[in-house]
């Protein structure tokens, strides 16, 4: 079964959504394969990087608002286990961080790069829009930094990924995570383990009867 997770790397319910469909995985019976697909929470140009809380803080409705947001989701991921560190995170577009994605899945390193990413902005508040920060990662986790920084550089994979993320939109997807299951049902939302076992076995039933 082919499992496209469609997320943005800036997203926390991204980050804890993949941790527990890694779980699910884990007790999961059937062969799968999944695959990184791009989406931006917010395509607009960042200048400089600034804090996470404050930029929140402007989008939805000022700064007590935001901390209730905050203060929530890193409850919920500190309960599985992700640490999520909002004094150190700062804003960042992600179009660059979604080629490095690309980049690293034609090296078969794409999953631990996007866990890596995870980890830089919302541990230890890496400017995930940086290139120079982008191919430090990369070299984190065993690929060559200096060509992750080449490929940064180059238009590569620019059209593709514009491409794919109208796509993401021509589908529907306004929020994430969003994991489409056999390209054909999708799961959105970072669910618990259970309900992303039995979406699982469920589709995997669905397939097979209708073979």
């Amino acid at each position: 079964m082919e499992i496209e997770i469609y997320a943005d790397v800036i997203c926390p319910w991204c980050y804890l959504g993949k941790r527990r469909l890694d779980e699910a995985l884990a007790s999961y019976q059937g062969e799968v394969t999944v695959r990184y697909r791009p989406f931006q929470l917010d395509p607009s140009p960042v200048p400089e990087p600034r804090p996470l809380v404050a930029a929140l803080g402007a989008k939805f409705g000022g700064p007590e608002r935001a901390r209730q947001l905050v203060d929530h989701v890193t409850r919920v991921a500190a309960a599985d286990g992700l640490p999520l560190n909002y004094e150190r995170a700062v804003i960042a577009n992600t179009f660059d961080a979604h080629r490095l994605v690309s980049y690293a899945a034609e090296h078969g390193r794409a999953a631990e790069l996007v866990d890596a990413l995870y980890q830089a902005h919302f541990q230890h508040g890496v400017d995930v829009g940086s290139r120079e920060a982008l191919a430090t990662v990369a070299g984190e986790i065993g690929l060559d930094s200096a060509d992750a920084r080449r490929f940064l550089d180059s238009d590569e994979r620019v059209a593709d990924l514009a491409a794919e993320l109208a796509h993401a939109r021509d589908l529907g997807i306004t929020s994430v995570p969003t994991f489409v299951l056999a390209g054909k049902y999708a799961v959105s939302g970072a669910q618990e383990v259970p309900t992303l076992l039995a979406a699982l076995t469920e589709v995997e039933q669905r397939e097979l009867a209708a073979r």
